[in-house]
């Protein structure tokens, strides 16, 4: 992105969307196409020399069934930003929590956002098979 100065973050994605790309057995020209640019900015991209922007990474993860943390685990904090940012935490936790509640929220968060409507019926009617045949 114009004016913006690439740093060791930008090389760490390219470096994961190079990989992701090799992966799924997708070409430069292929990916480049897909995107409306040439093989030459998708490969700026993979070496870090230029930042990719969020709306590209969000269509080459998809493009390639990759959940967007992957480009960023293990890199590199430049910021003293805390990694649970900023937010004071809740002082009680919510009624009904469980050690389970972290994976609901974040399965429920995923098949939001990734499925449609009615692929998301059928699962909670899948979940709700089962809670039944677990409790009766």
């Amino acid at each position: 992105m114009a004016g913006q100065k690439t740093d060791a973050r930008d090389v760490h994605v390219g470096q994961r969307i190079a990989a992701r790309r090799k992966k799924a057995a997708l070409t430069q020209k292929r990916v480049a196409q897909s995107f409306g640019m040439s093989a030459a900015q998708l490969q700026k991209y993979e070496k870090g020399t230029n930042r990719i922007s969020a709306i590209h990474l969000d269509t080459f993860s998809r493009l390639t069934g990759t959940p967007l943390s992957y480009f960023f685990e293990g890199m590199e904090r430049l910021d003293d930003v805390p990694t649970d940012g900023f937010a004071e935490q809740p002082q009680q936790s919510y009624a009904g929590e469980t050690p389970w509640q972290g994976l609901v929220d974040l399965v429920a968060r995923h098949v939001a956002e990734h499925f449609p409507e009615s692929s998301r019926r059928e699962l909670a009617a899948a979940i709700h098979a089962l809670d039944e045949k677990l409790n009766g």
